[in-house]
C-alpha cells in the first residue's frame, strides 16, 4: 500500500510540474527588437507567440486575441535568447572545490548542479554548451531532467567528459598521490594514440554527449605545471576530429599556447577556446578554416584577480592564473579586428554561475561594437551548434526563445547583467 501511494504521490508532482511549464499563447508589445543578423534594431513590435515557437512578427503594437495573453515590454528591448557556449554547470571553481570530491557524492554534485542551472537561465541564456563535467555524468543527466522539466535550467549540449592525454589538463588524476594516480583511459577520457582517441569519442557517444571537447594544451586550473604546451600530437588532434565527425558532433577544444592551437585548426575542430597565446598565423588560419574563437574574458580576468589572494588556488595554479588570465582579452580584441568569427562563452564555473553576462562589457571594451557582442551570443553560437535553422535569431517559425532588458544594451551594454525577462520554448521563466 505504501508503495503504491508513493508511486501516486510521484504522479501527481510530475504533473503539476509539467503543467506548470505548458507554453501558452503570448503576444508581446515590444518597444525595440534587436535583429541580430541585420545587426539594426526595429522599435515597436508585436511578437505572437504559439505552441513554443514564434508565430508572426509585425509593426507596431496590435490587438490581442482572445485565446492570447498580453505581455507589456513597451519599455524594454528584446532579442533572442542568449547562448553561453562555455561553461560548466557540475561546479564551480574556489578555494575548497580541490578538495571537495574528498566530501562530495555524485548525487550532491547533482542536486547542486540544478541551482547553476537555474542561475544560468534567470542571466538570460536559454542554451549552453557544457563542455566538460568535474563530475562525470552530471552535464548529460542534468541536461535530461531540464528537458523533462524536473528543474529549470538552459537547454543544454553536453560534453560529457572532457577528453585528454595522460598528466593533461584534463587527466582526472592530475596532483594527487601517486597510489591514487592510477592510468586512466579513453572510457575516463584519457587518451594516447590515434586508436584511444577514436575509443574516446566513441565512449562519449555511448554516454549520450551532445559534443567533444578536448584540452590541446596545459591549462590553467588543473593541478600540473605548464599552461600553455602542446599536449596533442597531429595525428591524435585529426583521429579525434575524423572519428567525431562519423557521430555528427561539433568539436571543441581547449587551447592558450599557440603550438597546440595551430595543430587543433589545422586538424579541423570547430572552435578555440581561450586561445590566449594565440599568434596573428593561428588568426589567419582560423579565418581560412572558418572556426571560431570562444574567448572566456570574465574567465581571465577572475583567475587573474583571485590569482593575487595568496591560498585562494594551489600553489602550482597561482602563477599561471596570474600569467594567463589577464592576457585574454588583449588577445580577443586583435583576433576581432582580424576578423577571426567569434562566439560568445565565458567558462562560467571557473567564477560564479550566473555572472555570464559581464562578458558582454569586456567584449566591448577591447573593441567589438555591443550590437556585435549580441550577435555573438545568438546567431553566432546558433552557427556554431549547427541549430541556426531552429534558434538564434528573432523569426516566424524559430523557437521563442526571447529575452529583454529595461533600455538599450547598445547604449549601456552592461545592461546584459541585468536581463528582465526570460522565456525559453515560449515558457515565461522571468518577467
Amino acid at each position: 500500500m505504501l508503495k503504491i501511494k508513493s508511486k501516486i504521490l510521484l504522479l501527481i508532482l510530475l504533473s503539476f510540474v509539467s503543467s506548470n511549464l505548458l507554453s501558452e499563447n503570448y503576444l508581446l508589445h515590444v518597444g525595440a527588437m534587436i535583429d541580430v543578423e541585420k545587426l539594426k534594431v526595429i522599435k515597436k513590435q508585436s511578437i505572437r507567440v504559439s505552441d513554443g515557437k514564434i508565430i508572426e512578427i509585425k509593426s507596431g503594437f496590435i490587438d490581442k486575441n482572445e485565446t492570447e495573453t498580453l505581455i507589456d515590454l513597451k519599455s524594454q528591448t528584446i532579442m533572442p535568447g542568449l547562448m553561453d557556449m562555455h561553461v560548466h554547470l557540475s561546479g564551480e571553481i574556489n578555494k575548497t572545490s580541490y578538495t571537495e570530491n574528498f566530501f562530495m557524492n555524485p548525487t550532491d554534485v547533482a542536486y547542486r548542479s540544478t541551482v547553476f542551472a537555474e542561475k544560468t537561465l534567470m542571466a538570460g541564456f536559454t542554451t549552453v554548451r557544457d563542455l566538460g563535467d568535474l563530475t562525470k555524468g552530471i552535464g548529460v543527466s542534468l541536461r535530461k531532467a531540464i528537458e523533462k522539466g524536473y528543474v529549470k535550467g538552459p537547454r543544454i549540449f553536453a560534453a560529457g567528459k572532457s577528453i585528454a592525454t595522460t598528466g593533461g589538463h584534463a587527466d582526472p588524476t592530475n596532483g594527487v598521490k601517486l597510489s591514487m594516480m592510477d592510468d586512466p583511459g579513453p572510457v575516463d577520457g584519457v587518451i594516447n594514440g590515434v586508436e584511444d582517441a577514436y575509443k574516446a569519442v566513441r565512449q562519449r557517444y555511448k554516454e549520450g554527449s551532445d559534443v567533444i571537447k578536448l584540452t590541446v594544451t596545459g591549462g590553467v586550473l588543473s593541478l600540473a605545471k605548464s599552461g600553455t604546451n602542446p599536449q596533442f600530437t597531429q595525428d591524435e588532434i585529426a583521429a579525434i576530429v575524423k572519428a567525431a565527425k562519423d557521430y555528427e558532433f561539433v568539436v571543441a577544444v581547449h587551447a592558450h599556447g599557440a603550438e597546440g592551437m595551430k595543430r587543433a585548426v589545422l586538424a579541423g575542430v570547430d572552435s578555440v577556446e581561450h586561445g590566449t597565446y594565440m599568434t596573428t598565423e593561428v588568426m589567419r588560419l582560423m579565418k581560412k578554416k572558418g572556426t571560431y574563437y570562444v574567448p572566456t574574458i570574465t574567465a581571465g580576468k577572475w583567475v587573474g584577480e583571485k590569482a593575487a589572494i595568496d591560498g585562494y588556488y594551489p600553489k602550482i595554479v597561482q602563477p599561471k592564473a596570474a600569467a594567463i588570465g589577464p592576457k585574454i582579452q588583449n588577445t580577443f580584441g586583435k583576433a576581432y579586428k582580424r576578423g577571426v568569427k567569434i562566439a560568445f562563452g565565458t567558462d562560467a564555473g571557473v567564477f560564479p554561475h550566473g555572472l555570464n553576462g559581464r562578458e558582454f562589457k569586456y567584449m566591448n571594451e577591447a573593441g567589438m561594437p555591443a550590437i556585435e557582442t549580441i550577435q555573438s551570443a545568438t546567431i553566432n553560437a546558433a552557427k556554431l551548434l549547427r541549430i541556426d535553422d531552429k534558434l538564434g535569431s528573432l523569426k516566424a517559425g524559430k523557437i521563442a526563445d526571447l529575452v529583454a532588458v529595461n533600455g538599450d544594451p547598445l547604449k549601456d551594454i552592461s545592461l546584459m547583467e541585468s536581463i528582465s525577462f526570460v522565456m525559453k520554448e515560449g515558457v515565461i521563466y522571468k518577467q
